[in-house]
């Protein structure tokens, strides 16, 4: 599989190279079971920083497109449920997000709330919640 990056975009690398590799599952050029190159690899191949490359992999793993072996590094292994919530989720958020731009409240505030809330859940899990 061939990934093109584009420099000159506004998206970000990292999205840039998401999407290239869900793209290639999409098409079949990669499969459940494929590895995907070491971060190492991938980064000199492109041309571009190996934290862009890990951090392209974590939200592939976070969303169910990859899982991380110690052995065979990156593989394609497609979690059907994750990509299923993750696809409601993202349009969930794209009406709140549509809401906000409309009322003009800028994407690091939309940053910080998403991050205050879910630093909340995460003291609630772990039972360091303290109700006032």
């Amino acid at each position: 599989m061939i990934i093109k990056i584009d420099f000159n975009s506004d998206e970000a690398l990292y999205i840039q190279l998401r999407n290239q590799i869900i793209m290639g599952i999409a098409t079949s050029q990669l499969t459940v079971g494929d590895s995907l190159p070491s971060v190492r690899q991938l980064a000199d191949n492109i041309g571009i920083n190996m934290h862009t490359v890990n951090k392209a992999y974590s939200v592939l793993r976070q969303e169910g497109y990859i899982k991380l072996d110690r052995r065979k590094g990156a593989v394609v292994a497609i979690d059907y449920d994750q990509v299923v919530a993750t696809g409601q989720i993202m349009t969930m958020l794209q009406s709140v997000l549509a809401e906000a731009i409309c009322k003009d409240i800028q994407r690091d505030d939309i940053h910080a709330m998403v991050d205050e809330i879910y630093d909340e859940f995460e003291r609630m899990a772990c039972g360091d919640y303290n109700e006032t």
